[in-house]
Order: C-alpha cells, then structure tokens, then sequence
C-alpha cells in the first residue's frame, strides 16, 4: 500500500512591473451554452485573468473546467455571453478581425490540419488565409519547416505524419501569421522525449522574441519547465495563479510511504489525526492531505507506528494541487 502526503504551500503571485503590458486581459468572463428544455450550462463563471506581455503563462485544470472555453472565446471563434476579453488592448468582439491578426492557436490532435495536403501546402494555405503576402510567405514557410525540423518532410503529405511530427506542424501553422500571442494546446502530446525536449527548446527561444504565450496542459512537469506563471482552472473559474517555484514546493513536499501489509481500517484513524485534512483509497494506495508540518510529523509516526519497511517519493495528482491551493474555500482565492 502506498501513502502519499501533500502538505499546502503559500499563495504566490507575480506583480508585474509597471512598465511591463498586458497582452491578453479577462473581466468577469461568462459564457453560457443554451440546451433544449433545459437549464444552460456555463462553461464560465466571471472569469478574470491577466497574461503578460513576452511571458508563458499555463492554465492547468482537468476536461470541463473551462480552458478550452475561454480559448476558443480568446481566438474570437466563441462569443462570450457576458464580460470582456482583449488582446493586446484589441477588443475580441468589437475588433475581431484585427485580434486575428495577433493571435495564432496550436491544437492537438487532427484538427486544423488537412491530411491530404503536403506540410508545405498546408502552411501556405493557412498563410494566405491570414493574408501574408506572396512574396514573404515562401520565405516564412522554408524558415519555419527548416525551425521545426521538418525540411525534409516538406513535400510529404500529412497523413504520413507521425502525430509528434503533426504537433510541429501545428506549432508552424500557429506562427505563420507572425503571431504575438499563440494559444498552445497539450503542444506535446504524442512527442517521444527527445521531440518534447526540443520543442520546450523552441517556446522559450519564442519566449525570448516577446511573443505571448497561453499553454493549456494536464502536463505538470511541462508547466513547470515553461510557464512564468499557471492559473488552475474549476467550474469555469480562475481558483489560483501561482509561480512554478511555489508549485515546485508542493511537489517537493509530498513523500510517498509503501506498506508491506496494508490495513484499510486505519484510514479511520489517519482521517481523525489533528492536522490531517483527509485519507482517501485509490486502488492500493492511500492518500492523505495534510494542513501543517505537525500533521505530517503525525502522520509519519503513525506510519511508523506500523511498522512500514519501505519509502518512496511520490509526484502528487493536478486534483492533490488543488486541494492544497484552495482548501475548504471553495472558489475563493
């Protein structure tokens, strides 16, 4: 049986610099979907984030919690139903056509890419579809298959691609406008290591020209080698912005303990211990949160107490970052 123990770590939000802008700015952001016959659901829930200008920002947060919303709503595809978003001061409703001027969006999977089409088409294709102009966008599109090493796959068609190989595409599609802000989404999934490592690389050579960038990802390792900043996302709703040095604490405190002979009745007392927020059953292991040093300490010689013969450190779940960010305060931040 395995025992992993989180411990909370204190707020940690980045003041910008007065002269620093804002690239990408939310003011009580709603959006609504009607149903038949049925309540509508909201995706969002008066959300507010700011983004920096030159600075990697991740929003990180599990399937419905908003993030794919509030992008699509972002690259002007979606209209939200209250509130206000900006680009780079650019109203996304009022000035939609010059924010797609400004923006490039990177998603995973198929979408957005034409199978049958070579790479070189397909960002020429998308390239005129964003007006470059004729005589730059030859240039545009040899320098960004030559960047993102896929030179030697410029005539070969898509549906040959490997789907690393199709994520670099993307990422090619996303800068052929010349983007100041790019919306990346889950950018490394389907890379083997090697591809991902290459492709961190290159968002922190695109963090060094200026350019904006919002990562949505599941990927806490990922998030915490690129991001300036993350926002976790629940229920449509910013819950916490923290720096990756304040998320990186919480991965370091938690420890995972393996128990030779597992004894489920004592969740009970691991539950009732003073400081313990809660011990829960995942398949063979136990998790226990834990609001203080002293509950740890706590917890540790319970354990002990046991007779546990083997330790092991554990990295902890996106849902044990949350519940040391936000506790028993629901929303509030």
């Amino acid at each position: 049986m395995t025992l992993a123990i989180s411990e909370r770590a204190p707020q940690d939000v980045l003041t910008p610099a007065a002269s620093v802008t804002t690239a990408i700015a939310t003011v009580g952001l709603v959006r609504e979907f009607t149903r038949k016959k049925k309540a509508p659901v909201r995706a969002l829930r008066g959300l507010d984030l700011s983004v920096l200008e030159g600075e990697v920002h991740g929003l990180l947060g599990p399937n419905g919690a908003g993030k794919t919303t509030l992008v699509k709503i972002l690259s002007t595809v979606l209209l939200p139903t209250q509130g206000q978003a900006m680009i780079c001061g650019r109203d996304v409703v009022q000035h939609s056509r010059e924010v797609r001027r400004l923006i490039g969006v990177v998603l995973g999977g198929e979408r957005g890419l034409y199978s049958r089409l070579t790479a070189r088409e397909n960002l020429e294709f998308w390239g005129a579809a964003q007006k470059v102009p004729r005589a730059v966008l030859r240039d545009r599109v040899g320098q960004l298959l030559h960047r993102l090493g896929l030179e030697s796959k410029a005539d070969a068609r898509v549906e040959t691609f490997s789907r690393g190989m199709k994520q670099r595409l993307h990422l090619a599609r996303g800068l052929i406008g010349d983007a100041r802000v790019l919306f990346l989404d889950e950018p490394t999934m389907g890379m083997d290591p090697v591809a991902a490592h290459e492709f961190r690389t290159l968002i922190g050579e695109l963090r060094s020209e200026q350019r904006t960038i919002l990562l949505a990802t599941h990927d806490m390792a990922e998030a915490e080698a690129l991001c300036d900043r993350v926002s976790f996302v629940r229920d449509g709703a910013i819950v916490a912005t923290r720096s990756p040095s304040a998320v990186a604490e919480l991965v370091s405190a938690v420890r995972g303990i393996e128990f030779d002979d597992p004894n489920m009745a004592a969740i009970a007392e691991l539950s009732a211990l003073p400081g313990v927020r809660s011990a829960t059953v995942t398949g063979d292991s136990v998790r226990v949160l834990v609001n203080s040093n002293q509950g740890l300490t706590r917890v540790l010689h319970f354990a002990a107490d046991r007779g546990i013969t083997s330790l092991h450190t554990l990295r902890p779940s996106l849902e044990d970052v949350y519940f040391q960010l936000i506790g028993d305060r629901g929303l509030e931040v």
